[in-house]
């Protein structure tokens, strides 16, 4: 058991449907489960700005061990919430 990872109750967006992705032509791609230290990682990237350029998702996918498209993703929803919640 990892400390960081269960210490705080997760975020809706981090429960998983399925942790694996589909393979295959017209197969949805599943919900990516993040973990609290890559939500943290996230939310704060976010916070300094809310549109990523092709080098920083690239830095960031390089560090946190993610796709590219799945932080692009990641932004994209979260900036759907933001405006959600205004």
């Amino acid at each position: 058991s990892h400390p960081s990872l269960g210490a705080e109750r997760p975020a809706p967006e981090a429960t998983p449907e399925c942790s694996e992705e589909t393979g295959g032509r017209g197969g949805r791609r599943l919900r990516t489960a993040f973990s609290a230290e890559q939500l943290s990682t996230l939310e704060s990237s976010f916070q300094r700005q809310q549109y990523l350029g092709a080098a920083e998702r690239r830095r960031l996918a390089g560090r946190m061990r993610l796709s590219e498209v799945q932080i692009k993703t990641w932004f994209q929803n979260r900036r759907m919430k933001l405006k959600r919640q205004l």
